[in-house]
């Protein structure tokens, strides 16, 4: 995926996601599968939690539990912060 000038939001993301799983950043890419990175509900709950006081955004409640957002991989949730940045 390329977000063209995201790179700073990408490199964000990765980074909160990387803290909440205990990993290195540079071994998450865009293409992570969030349950391959052993992220469950409480951790999406805090990583939104996260990219909301991060990006001075807000992401609808339960966002990904009713389809609003598509959140399976890494590229998923940049994607979804850019759009959300972009209204």
């Amino acid at each position: 995926m390329n977000f063209e000038g995201d790179n700073t939001i990408e490199r964000e993301i990765v980074t909160i996601v990387a803290r909440q799983v205990n990993r290195e950043p540079s071994g998450i890419g865009l293409d992570s599968e969030l349950a391959a990175l052993g992220i469950e509900s409480l951790d999406i709950v805090e990583i939104i939690f996260a990219l909301e006081e991060k990006f001075g955004i807000e992401i609808p409640f339960e966002a990904n539990a009713y389809g609003a957002f598509d959140l399976n991989t890494v590229g998923d949730v940049v994607a979804s912060v850019t759009h959300l940045l972009k209204k």
